[in-house]
């Protein structure tokens, strides 16, 4: 759904209840607390498939982040949308399962920030991927050791919601290693 052609976003109070609705810029202006979507893909050996940011995006372009993230569109579950920017981003489609989400706040150079109550999405796939240069610049499969040791050197590199999300992630992972592969 959109306002004016722009898409709108699902405003949540801290407990995830939907409050309404706003024009996706505006509540990146504003820094309304809206629901958004994390999705981290492994494949079977544990690697995982990050993206490269277009350039094109409207903040934290060229930074590399998670396997892709957006948001809902009114009347669409948190997994439907999960499961479409996947497949519209990285050209996939695999069984995707939420063990947490979290809230989190920061603005950007450009006056843009976000304020996003994120639901983290894990997934499994071996199957190649397909960016769309659109949204994604470059993608590749990395170990979570080469990982850590790059967001160590150059923490810069990454977006500020997957610095965020990752320790969280790396957690979950840690305490149930079959959900990125390892049995």
């Amino acid at each position: 759904m959109t306002l004016n052609a722009e898409p709108l976003v699902i405003l949540v109070d801290h407990e995830d209840r939907e409050i309404g609705l706003a024009p996706k810029m505006e509540a990146h202006q504003k820094a309304l607390l809206h629901r958004a979507f994390s999705v981290f893909v492994f494949n079977s050996v544990g690697e995982l498939l990050l993206q490269q940011r277009s350039l094109d995006k409207y903040h934290s372009g060229g930074l590399w982040t998670n396997t892709c993230c957006s948001h809902p569109l009114p009347g669409e579950s948190v997994n439907q949308a999960a499961n479409r920017r996947l497949q519209e981003e990285m050209g996939m489609v695999c069984d995707l399962h939420s063990p947490f989400w979290f809230i989190y706040q920061t603005a950007f150079e450009n006056g843009l920030s976000e304020h996003e109550l994120d639901h983290v999405f894990i997934g499994h796939s071996d199957g190649p991927f397909q960016i769309d240069p659109a949204e994604v610049q470059s993608a590749l499969w990395i170990s979570l050791a080469d990982l850590e040791s790059w967001m160590d050197r150059r923490p810069e590199d990454f977006t500020f919601w997957f610095k965020h999300i990752y320790p969280r992630c790396a957690e979950v992972l840690r305490s149930n290693p079959a959900l990125h592969g390892d049995e």
